[in-house]
C-alpha cells in the first residue's frame, strides 16, 4: 500500500469515526427528550408528579452518557482514542444542556395547564397550552432556521411535480391559493409543507418558477387533487414526487480501492453526461449507478467530465451491494455538491403571525389526520411513538437551536391536541363532563365515570401500544 492509499484510508476511517459520533450524539439527544416527553405527559400536574419527571430525566441523561461511552470505546477503529474523547466532548455540548432540560420545562409547563377547577378554566387553560406553541414556533422563526433553497432536484418520473414541468435546477419562488394572491416561499422546508397540506386537501397549488439564477419567471399547476392523498405515506410521495435539494453533480471524496478510484475519479470532478445522456444535477447520477445492474454484475458507463479546463472521457463500472431484497449499484464515492442554504429567519410581529399560522395549519392537520385513522381512510401507521419522537428530536438537537424549538413547538402541539380528545383521562374528557353536566344539569354518576376512566384507559394503552409497534416495525424496516 502506497503512503498516499494509506493516507487516504485513514481519512475514510476518520470519517466513518465522526458519523458514528454523529449517530451517538443523535440518539443520546433523542432519548432524553423522548424520556422528558413520555414522563411529563404521565406526571399530569402534580409536585410528586413533576419531581419524578426530574428524576427520571436525570437518571435517563446518564443511562445514555454511560452507553455512549461504551458504544465509543467499543465500536470505533481501533488505535483512533481521539474519538472517544470527541464523544466525550459531545456529550459536554451546550445542545445536551438544551436537549435535556428545555424540554422536560416546555412539557411540564404545558402539563401545569391541566388544573381540574372548572369547564371555563380548563378551556382558558387549554388554550394557553396551544398559545405556547404559537410562542415556540414564534420563538423558533426569531432565532432563524437554516434551511435549504427552494431549488429542485429531479422530480420523480410520472408524478404530479413532472407533469407540471418542474426540472431540476428550478427555483420556486412563491405559491398562491384559491385567493390567488402570491406569497413568498422563504425554503424548501416551507414548500414540503405547502404541497403537503395542499395534498391533503385535495387542493391544486399555484408555484412561481424561475431559473436557479432568478431569470425566466412563469407559473406552474401542481394538480394535487389527481393525487388522492388521503395520508402521507410513500406511495403518496411518489405520486406528488417533490424532489429533494438540488445538488451539483460534482464528486465529493472518492475511497481508495473502490469502482470509482480505479475509474481515476477525484474530488472536485464535475459529471457532464453518462452513457451520453446530460446530466443535471447528482440526483440523476445516483440514480444511474443504482440501477447500473445486470445478472447479478456492475454495468460499465461512460462518463464525460470537467476537471479544471480539461474534458476527461472515462469508464465505470458499479461494484453491486445488496439493499434490501434488491441489488445495487455502488462506486464507493461521495456525489453531489452541498445543497444552497438560507437562514429563514422573520421580525417580532411577523414572526408571531407565522408561528400562529403553523400552529392552526398543525391543529386542524393533526385533527383532520385523527379523524381519517378513526373512520380507516388513513393507517394507523401514521401513529409515532417514543422512538420516532427519539429520532426526530436527535436530528433537530443536531441541526441548530432554531430547528430544535421548532421541534418543541410540534411536540407540544402534539399533545395538546391529544389531551383535547374526549377520552376520561384527558382534559378534552373533563370539558364533556362539563358540557353534560351544563345541558342536563346533573354531574356524571360515579358509576359511569368509573366505567368511563376504564374505557379511557384501556383505549390510550391501545393507542400507545399502537404507536410503539410502529415505532419497531419502522426500525426493522418492516413499514
Amino acid at each position: 500500500m502506497t503512503e498516499v492509499e494509506g493516507a487516504t484510508e485513514a481519512t475514510a476511517a476518520r470519517a466513518e469515526d465522526a458519523e458514528l459520533v454523529e449517530r451517538i450524539a443523535a440518539a443520546v439527544y433523542g432519548l432524553i427528550v423522548a424520556a422528558s416527553v413520555m414522563v411529563a405527559g404521565a406526571a399530569h400536574l402534580s409536585v410528586r408528579g413533576m419531581t419524578a419527571a426530574v428524576i427520571v430525566t436525570v437518571v435517563v441523561y446518564w443511562l445514555a452518557e454511560s452507553y455512549a461511552r461504551y458504544l465509543a470505546e467499543r465500536v470505533v477503529h481501533p488505535g483512533h482514542e481521539a474519538v472517544v474523547e470527541a464523544v466525550h466532548h459531545a456529550l459536554a455540548h451546550w445542545r445536551m444542556v438544551t436537549a435535556t432540560f428545555l424540554p422536560l420545562a416546555v412539557l411540564l409547563l404545558a402539563s401545569l395547564m391541566g388544573a381540574d377547577e372548572s369547564g371555563a378554566v380548563l378551556a382558558a387553560l387549554v388554550l394557553t397550552a396551544l398559545l405556547l406553541a404559537v410562542l415556540l414556533y414564534a420563538s423558533a422563526h426569531w432565532i432563524g432556521i437554516e434551511e435549504p433553497k427552494a431549488i429542485l432536484g429531479t422530480p420523480v418520473a410520472a408524478s404530479a411535480f413532472e407533469r407540471a414541468g418542474l426540472n431540476a435546477g428550478d427555483w420556486v419562488r412563491a405559491y398562491a391559493e384559491d385567493d390567488g394572491q402570491w406569497r413568498d416561499l422563504a425554503s424548501l422546508n416551507e414548500l414540503n409543507w405547502q404541497v403537503m397540506r395542499h395534498a391533503l386537501d385535495r387542493q391544486n397549488l399555484q408555484l412561481l418558477v424561475t431559473d436557479a439564477q432568478g431569470r425566466g419567471q412563469h407559473p406552474v399547476t401542481l394538480e394535487l387533487d389527481r393525487v388522492q392523498a388521503r395520508e402521507i405515506d410513500v406511495d403518496t410521495m411518489r405520486r406528488i414526487g417533490l424532489p429533494s435539494a438540488f445538488r451539483e453533480p460534482v464528486m465529493g471524496e472518492v475511497r481508495a480501492g473502490g469502482p470509482a478510484a480505479a475509474a481515476g475519479l477525484r474530488a472536485g470532478d464535475r459529471i457532464v453526461r453518462i452513457d451520453d445522456q446530460r446530466i443535471d444535477e447528482a440526483q440523476q447520477v445516483f440514480e444511474r449507478i443504482r440501477n447500473a445492474v445486470r445478472n447479478g454484475a456492475g454495468v460499465p458507463m461512460s462518463w464525460q467530465l470537467q476537471r479544471g479546463s480539461e474534458t476527461l472521457d472515462i469508464t465505470v463500472t458499479p461494484r453491486v451491494a445488496s439493499d434490501g431484497p434488491r441489488t445495487i449499484g455502488r462506486i464507493d464515492a461521495a456525489l453531489g455538491a452541498p445543497p444552497q442554504r438560507v437562514v429563514v429567519r422573520y421580525g417580532p410581529v411577523d414572526g408571531l403571525v407565522k408561528g400562529a399560522q403553523r400552529t392552526w395549519d398543525m391543529a386542524v392537520l393533526s385533527l383532520k389526520m385523527l379523524g381519517r385513522i378513526l373512520i380507516g381512510e388513513a393507517s394507523v401507521r401514521n401513529l409515532n411513538g417514543p422512538l420516532t419522537i427519539a429520532d426526530a428530536a436527535g436530528q433537530s438537537a443536531q441541526q441548530g437551536l432554531g430547528t430544535f424549538i421548532g421541534f418543541l413547538a410540534v411536540v407540544s402541539l402534539s399533545i395538546g391536541v391529544l389531551n383535547l380528545l374526549p377520552l376520561p383521562m384527558l382534559d378534552g374528557g373533563h370539558l364533556m363532563y362539563y358540557l353534560f353536566e351544563a345541558v342536563t344539569g346533573r354531574p356524571v354518576s360515579d358509576l359511569w365515570l368509573a366505567r368511563l376512566q376504564r374505557g379511557g384507559v384501556a383505549i390510550l394503552l391501545l393507542v400507545m401500544s399502537v404507536a410503539l409497534y410502529n415505532d419497531v416495525a419502522r426500525l426493522l424496516g418492516l413499514h
